[in-house]
């Protein structure tokens, strides 16, 4: 049966190769991207879908296959505003799950953050930590949550902060050992790596893999 694979954020950091992966590895057929531009990319394998996460139960009829990893997110900077940041942290991916789950999609793969906590204080850890928790309400077989620390590598969009602080963590990763080495950065084709890894096994259950698991399963 051919399999079917669906990207959220296929643009950003990590969705970007993890897109690159699933169109080279042979483990997929088809790769769908919902996008709210179209790419400037072709593939035999790729459909480019352009729809508006506002309304995406209009697209629910193509949302079906065998996984969806959901690469969503923004950053305060991008979008100041509380309410809008929430929707693209938590409305977008929570609807999207739910149709997956309507559909009989058995995988949900959510790129999360390192210290999501539903109780946090913290604006943005709180958010993350509310979206992992409303994901695992859904019923969807298969829900597989990363928490990436720092994330390294070419972005498309400059954020100068992630630079200085991509320079900073060269100098303090060798130092975090233990309990610690999960906060150690990360590239984000690692993330990727590991999401496509995870996606061709068929293990059922709720799996949150934290920043160095995460660089295990790579």
């Amino acid at each position: 049966m051919a399999k079917k694979a669906i990207i959220a954020g296929s643009s950003g950091l990590i969705g970007s190769k993890l897109l690159d992966i699933l169109l080279r590895e042979a483990f997929y057929d088809q790769v769908l991207i919902l996008v709210r531009k179209e790419l400037p990319l072709k593939h035999p394998k790729l459909t480019q879908l352009v729809v508006d996460f506002d309304q995406l139960e209009t697209y629910s009829a193509a949302i079906n296959g065998h996984a969806v990893f959901c690469c969503l997110g923004t950053t305060k900077n991008k979008t100041p505003n509380l309410t809008v940041y929430r929707k693209i942290d938590h409305g977008y991916p929570i609807r999207l799950a739910e149709l997956a789950h309507q559909n009989g999609i058995g995988q949900y793969h959510l790129v999360s953050s390192i210290g999501a906590n539903k109780m946090s204080s913290a604006f943005y850890i709180k958010t993350k930590g509310e979206t992992e928790a409303n994901l695992q309400q859904i019923g969807i077989p298969a829900v597989h949550i990363y928490r990436p620390s720092l994330l390294t590598g070419e972005r498309t969009e400059k954020r100068m902060m992630e630079k200085v602080m991509a320079g900073l963590f060269k100098i303090i990763d060798p130092l975090l050992f233990g309990g610690l080495k999960k906060y150690r950065s990360i590239p984000g084709a690692t993330v990727a790596a590991a999401m496509y890894k995870q996606s061709i096994k068929t293990n059922t259950g709720l799996f949150i893999y934290e920043s160095d698991k995460i660089k295990e399963l790579s």
